[in-house]
């Protein structure tokens, strides 16, 4: 027998065997990587979704937060991952275009490394200050930034994370100079917005929008398409004059690069039917975030985008990954 003859029923096996294998996925937990501190937005979209997700898919999502390095750390996790659908983890525009914008010695390639699955919510971004801030007003926040170059500073989740390319937009925006505080997690950060440790912050809204409705933080402006309804008196940096600060984030889900397309499409599958819940809806639009749950290609052309504008501005602006 020749050896082509051999290669056929070897080629047509080994489809078999995979295909069972995706047909039997998921016959154990899977682990939900978020690269992340507790607390923060990422991590609150990800166990909004993640349980609703599991029941889906029938097993548990294990919610395991990998915070550090503007969220590289827990990226190279899901990147470095078995490609078995078993790990996966939630991809944002800090990790997949920020990061690797900033980074170029980065442990990861967010258009090779790592499989798309969906974007799981949009969120709008918010300026906030301490209520001590002496201020009542965008207006009047800026003309006291601008009388005091240098002796103010903003909390963010870490250098080169998406908190941190906003507040440097707009620096650059109003010519102003805040001192940039990084920090492992917005949730951290967030502790010393709200324990006037720090000025201010240019956070993501579902992680703030509690203490922005319990008075313990104000807010200025937010990044969004129009004003929200549950913030009615809070403009978007657009009205401001600030379009360049207006952009929303967002929080996908993606796996290791080569995770078999099978797995793939169960995995979204999954995750759209999760977001399209009442319950879940209502709980991401209750903190601030807009579901979305588009198809793996969309998400892969949004991170593509992303990566681009931010290569663009970092470029521009000679912004430096500091490794903080």
């Amino acid at each position: 027998m020749k050896f082509h003859q051999l290669v056929v029923p070897v080629v047509a096996s080994f489809a078999v065997a995979a295909s069972a294998f995706a047909q039997s996925y998921p016959n154990k937990p899977i682990r939900l990587i978020v690269p992340f501190a507790p607390g923060g937005t990422t991590d609150i979209v990800a166990r909004v979704v993640g349980d609703k997700l599991g029941k889906e898919l029938g097993q548990a999502v294990v919610i395991e937060n990998r915070g550090g390095g503007g969220g590289s750390i827990g990226a190279t996790a899901i990147s470095k991952a078995d490609p078995d659908g078993y790990t996966i983890g939630i991809s944002t525009v800090s990790t997949h275009a920020v990061n690797p914008a900033c980074n170029p010695k980065l442990g990861y390639n967010p258009l090779t490394d790592f499989t798309p699955i969906t974007n799981l919510a949009r969120t709008p971004n918010v300026l906030t200050v301490n209520p001590k801030f002496p201020a009542q007003d965008f207006k009047g926040f800026l003309e006291y930034v601008k009388k005091n170059p240098g002796k103010l500073n903003y909390a963010t989740s870490g250098t080169c994370s998406i908190q941190h390319m906003v507040g440097e937009q707009f620096k650059l925006s109003t010519g102003t100079f805040i001192l940039h505080i990084p920090y492992r997690g917005a949730g951290p950060a967030l502790n010393d917005l709200l324990g006037g440790q720090v000025d201010m912050m240019f956070d993501n809204l579902p992680s703030s929008m509690s203490h922005i409705q319990s008075g313990k933080l104000k807010p200025f402006a937010i990044a969004w398409n129009k004003r929200l309804d549950a913030l009615p008196n809070v403009p978007t940096f657009a009205e401001l004059g600030l379009k360049q600060v207006n952009d929303p984030a967002w929080y996908g889900l993606v796996a290791p690069a080569k995770t078999p397309d099978d797995i793939i499409k169960k995995i979204n599958a999954a995750a759209v039917k999760a977001l399209a819940m009442p319950e879940v809806r209502e709980r991401l639009l209750q903190s601030g975030a807009e579901p979305v749950g588009n198809s793996p290609s969309e998400h892969a052309a949004e991170i593509k985008a992303e990566l681009e504008k931010m290569s663009n501005l970092v470029k521009k602006q000679n912004i430096k990954f500091d490794g903080t």
